[in-house]
């Protein structure tokens, strides 16, 4: 490797091929898991959808405490450690004989997913870019979306062909052999290991500054903080919504639309989702108000709810509604992180901690609006999807309003003055 090579971009697009797997196998795969364990046992509907649950609740326990596990094994080991678990908890939903064994199985893969998730990412990302970090998270997070696009009728081609254990096996091996690669030719090296600096400059990085110093909040002083306390219940309630309407957005279109053009539109809205995250990520300058720019991407998907609510069944307005609320879905995934760039000084503990928190909520999001769907229709859905992406909005920008409040006490950051501070040993507790 030439040293006039900026590594960061390799590391960039190993990212995205990480995101690919991550999303696709321990995202976008237990809702087709929960199919096939139906098929293959013949349990309950309730008991398969408790072990999906608990996919997304294990993996809290582990992305919480992210940022000590690399710090005391190193990104790489745990990103490749994190794909064996994945690897192991998908071949248990394969073979599960016993519910209980299903359970276990689900709390493999939900505790390997999330070390190839969203604050994997971030950690990734954050070393290598500073200035240009807004387009380097949105490509990478695209790989998410992608993983979608990809695993989705992969799997269901895979376990047809295959058969459910056939799949798991090859897909499983595969994610391993690639994670490993990546882990031990890419994600080892950071910019002091290779004497770079970040966004491939030539001197340390003085930019991405803001005009205020990011908060330094060690130990439980931060779960005291409003800026904290808004941003990660914003993303929560967000993400709440957002998944919840998604899960059940495909069969509320195929009475309008048809099985074939309602697989269509979420695959449209999927793309949307790619403009949405690219257009934020080329136009975020320095300077810009990072949560006005969430609260704006959370008020098209409210519009769009509301639009679906009201087409009355008319295509154009149904396809329109899709567009809209798909624009902000991969947003709300990249833009926590580059809010929390600007407003705390230990990044990577702030966003691991939203991570864990957001997913614990949002694991439930599927069921509750299932319940409701179920007791009041389709149209008590999205009208519930609009209001909770509303209390979003508002969450955020009460933060919003503390940050300009602590920006007016606060003395400027110097252009010497790092953006992304290392957190002392004692900062890094969850």
């Amino acid at each position: 490797m030439q040293r006039s090579e900026f590594f960061g971009r390799k590391v960039m697009w190993a990212a995205f091929v990480m995101a690919v797997f991550g999303w696709g196998v321990g995202f976008y795969g237990p809702p087709v898991f929960l199919y096939a364990v139906i098929e293959r046992t013949g349990w309950p509907l309730s008991l398969v959808s408790a072990a999906v649950t608990l996919h997304f609740l294990a993996g809290t326990l582990i992305v919480a405490n992210l940022p000590r596990l690399h710090a005391r094994f190193g990104i790489a080991r745990v990103i490749f450690g994190g794909s064996l678990m994945l690897a192991v908890g998908i071949g248990g939903w394969a073979i599960a004989e016993k519910p209980w064994q299903l359970m276990l199985a689900a709390l493999c893969s939900g505790m390997g997913w999330v070390t190839l998730g969203a604050a994997a990412v971030n950690a990734l990302i954050a070393p290598w870019f500073i200035t240009t970090r807004p387009a380097a998270l949105g490509m990478v997070y695209n790989g998410a979306s992608l993983g979608g696009v990809l695993f989705s009728p992969l799997w269901v081609a895979s376990i047809a062909t295959l058969g459910f254990g056939g799949a798991v096996l090859t897909v499983g091996l595969l994610m391993v052999v690639v994670i490993g690669v990546l882990a031990w030719r890419v994600f080892v090296h950071s910019p002091e290991s290779l004497g770079q600096y970040p966004d491939g400059g030539r001197v340390p990085a003085a930019a991405a500054r803001s005009t205020a110093l990011p908060l330094h909040l060690p130990g439980r002083a931060l779960w005291r903080n409003r800026q904290f306390i808004t941003l990660a219940m914003g993303v929560s309630l967000g993400l709440f919504a957002q998944i919840g309407l998604i899960t059940h957005l495909f069969s509320l279109l195929v009475p309008r639309l048809g099985e074939q053009w309602a697989g269509i539109a979420m695959s449209i809205a999927t793309l949307a989702a790619v403009g949405g995250r690219i257009l934020v990520g080329r136009y975020l300058k320095p300077g810009i108000d990072r949560r006005k720019v969430a609260c704006c991407a959370y008020a098209v998907q409210v519009l769009g709810s509301l639009v679906l609510l009201a087409s009355g069944g008319q295509p154009a307005l149904l396809w329109l509604g899709v567009v809209l609320f798909g624009s902000g879905i991969g947003n709300a995934t990249s833009l926590p992180p580059l809010i929390a760039q600007l407003e705390f000084a230990d990044v990577q503990r702030a966003v691991a901690l939203i991570v864990a928190i957001s997913q614990a909520c949002y694991a439930f999001g599927p069921a509750l609006f299932g319940q409701l769907r179920d007791a009041s229709g389709g149209a008590a859905l999205l009208a519930a999807a609009a209001v909770i992406q509303g209390l979003a909005i508002l969450s955020l920008a009460l933060g919003r309003c503390a940050e300009n409040n602590a920006r007016s006490t606060t003395p400027a950051i110097t252009a010497a003055s790092p953006p992304d501070r290392p957190a002392d040993a004692s900062d890094r507790r969850p």
